[in-house]
């Protein structure tokens, strides 16, 4: 009996990026901590303990793997997870290796502590807060982002 081990390759190929994308703990991190909302990269830091450019190294790895997606708003970029029901899928996956959900949602609790953006500690001035720039009218209008 012969195996035909070259089946599906580009599927398989597929597979085995994803699994490199997330398989760095770094990485997990920074998808349970965006979770089902956005974060801009100052929260990722105070709930991470990371610097910033470590962050943003990750943070390409998973945009290049389809994982995140950036929007830019002003001088902030917000990241949200492209399909937010992986979250479900990694939570689940925890349980079965008996990881407590709790555990891993925790990374997620929004405001982020010791975070120093207005979204997260109260704004002594607005103008340099993670906010989102929207223009419905001919005024530009900060409004905060809601988690």
């Amino acid at each position: 009996m012969v195996a035909n081990i070259s089946l599906e390759p580009v599927a398989i190929s597929t597979l085995s990026a994803f699994f490199d994308a997330i398989g760095q703990p770094t990485r997990l991190k920074i998808l349970l901590a965006i979770g089902e909302g956005e974060a801009c990269v100052c929260h990722l830091e105070s709930r991470l303990g990371m610097r910033q450019a470590v962050i943003s190294q990750h943070l390409m790895v998973l945009r290049d793997a389809h994982l995140v997606e950036a929007e830019r708003s002003g001088r902030n970029i917000f990241y949200h997870l492209a399909h937010p029901e992986f979250i479900d899928h990694i939570i689940r996956l925890g349980e079965i290796l008996g990881i407590p959900s709790e555990e891993l949602l925790s990374l997620s609790q929004k405001p982020y502590p010791g975070c120093p953006c207005p979204q997260c500690s109260p704004p002594e001035n607005p103008l340099f807060s993670c906010t989102r720039k929207t223009s419905e009218s001919n005024e530009t209008e900060l409004k905060p982002v809601v988690f």
